[in-house]
């Protein structure tokens, strides 16, 4: 027999929940803010190594950025299976531990294909930890809490965000001083050295190992869930099988392989085109094969069973729409930024991501309570439509570094990130309890497919445009127009309970 879930522990689940989303924010915000200068570290310009190779920082800042969010998208569906079979608390305390020391490792890169290989293992656990944290929420706290939990879950990964920029601020102010304190704590010199050369990106790469001590406060006080503990009593979570996860791995090989297609600059574009249209179709079956191991095994019926792939797929839609605006559009702004007039300033990165991140927190938690009291689906296309008209009126209408670029770079984050408090809401309501991770964890986490598929093009579309950021990025902005026509298929869950 089960035992309902006590109020501290609820209060518990919440607080590790929360900071393993703003640790999440930390992780996914690290490298936007940094990139260029790692990247800068070791890609210059063959014929003057005192200049940097502006193509080849551009083409590897967007194989970096894949590399992540194929990462993210794989843990999402891996630890998504954990978490139905194993339990969503010890699932979770694995992924934010892989995260962590694989952001700890990114240090000590030596080359751009090594960060892009540890961006790839430390997202592994990141998208894990995205879908347990918010099935384990959603499932200890009462039906009536949804809007406002999903709000807080999407405000505190935004959050995260604001943390980074503000280290890096920091680091800035205190510049010549930071070396000193290292040597100073018993850190070779040297070391400090490297550590706080390029921008401080290795320093700021190890604080991102620094969530590791969350891993404690989870093992040891968070409780597992009532509703997976029923469905572990039932059997139930005895029909995932671990031969499914060779799926998963065929599905992320193939994923990796669309890098590798548009990395190899020698390949014509119908040779890409068409490899990566058959990497797409081997991912979804790849990734659906947990699921459908499952669904196969289990006692639902064939209408369910079809149901919940139908919605596996959608939810991979509304997620991939947002995703792919997101990491193809709105993160470019950091490359963007040092293109303007006054954006050269160390702190220009910084102060954006603070204002963006602030203002993505707030639109987190509004989007999350207009979802729960108008409804998901007329929310979800307003959504769209604002996200549109703001995204194309950021690039096309800032042509200098300042306080109005900031400002609105802080009300493009408020609209376009609000997507974020409106899928922790939408997602869990799709699926029942025994495939609710894996459910929502392939759905957010595919759609980082399909955000890696766009940010691979953006070197194209960079090209195309002759190298302007603001171009390329309202061009990309035209995605909502695909979320506008999903959520007319999609179901309104609004008032209903979560699917038992």
């Amino acid at each position: 027999m089960t035992t309902p879930t006590s109020a501290s522990g609820r209060n518990l689940t919440l607080l590790a929940a929360l900071l393993g989303w703003m640790f999440d924010g930390m992780e996914m915000g690290l490298f936007p803010l940094v990139g260029r200068d790692a990247l800068s570290e070791w890609l210059r310009d063959p014929s003057d190594a005192t200049k940097i190779d502006k193509e080849s920082v551009d083409r590897w800042f967007g194989i970096v950025m894949a590399s992540f969010l194929v990462g993210a998208a794989t843990g999402g569906v891996v630890f998504g299976w954990l978490g139905d079979k194993i339990g969503r608390v010890r699932a979770m305390t694995v992924s934010v531990l892989l995260y962590s020391v694989c952001s700890g490792l990114s240090a000590a890169s030596g080359s751009p294909q090594q960060l892009a290989a540890l961006r790839f293992l430390g997202a592994l656990g990141m998208g894990g930890e995205w879908a347990l944290g918010v099935a384990l929420v959603m499932e200890v706290w009462p039906n009536a809490s949804r809007a406002w939990l999903a709000g807080w879950i999407g405000a505190f990964g935004n959050l995260g965000y604001t943390v980074c920029g503000g280290i890096k601020l920091g680091l800035n102010r205190f510049a010549e001083d930071v070396p000193l304190w290292l040597t100073s704590a018993g850190l070779p010199q040297d070391w400090a050295v490297k550590l706080t050369s390029h921008g401080d990106w290795r320093l700021l790469m190890l604080l991102g190992a620094v969530p590791a001590l969350l891993t404690l406060l989870i093992r040891l006080f968070v409780p597992e869930s009532e509703k997976w503990t029923k469905e572990k009593e039932s059997g139930e979570a005895s029909h995932w099988s671990s031969r499914d996860l060779f799926g998963v791995l065929i599905g992320a090989c193939a994923a990796i392989g669309i890098i590798a297609l548009w990395s190899v600059r020698e390949l014509d574009l119908m040779t890409r085109v068409a490899g990566s249209c058959v990497a797409i179709v081997v991912v979804v079956i790849g990734y659906l094969m947990p699921a459908r191991g499952y669904l196969s095994r289990c006692s639902l019926s064939p209408e369910a069973k079809r149901e919940t792939l139908l919605r596996m797929l959608l939810a991979a839609g509304l997620s991939g729409v947002p995703l792919l605006a997101t990491w193809a559009g709105l993160m470019w702004m950091y490359m963007w930024v040092g293109t303007l007039p006054g954006g050269s300033s160390p702190d220009a990165r910084p102060w954006l991501q603070i204002s963006s991140s602030i203002g993505a927190a707030i639109g987190c938690v509004a989007a999350a309570l207009l979802g729960g009291g108008l409804g998901r689906r007329p929310v979800y296309a307003a959504l769209c439509v604002l996200s549109l008209i703001t995204m194309v009126g950021f690039y096309r209408l800032n042509t200098e570094y300042g306080l109005a670029f900031v400002l609105s770079g802080g009300l493009l984050g408020m609209i376009s990130a609000s997507f974020y408090g409106w899928l922790p809401l939408y997602l869990p309501e799709l699926f029942r309890t025994s495939v609710r991770a894996t459910g929502q964890g392939f759905g957010f986490n595919f759609g980082r497919i399909l955000a890696a598929v766009g940010q691979l093009q953006m070197t194209n579309l960079l090209g195309a445009f002759d190298g302007d950021y603001a171009q390329a990025c309202a061009v990309v902005a035209g995605v909502y127009m695909f979320g506008i026509v999903l959520i007319y298929f999609s179901p309104e869950t609004k008032g209903k309970p979560l699917p038992e």
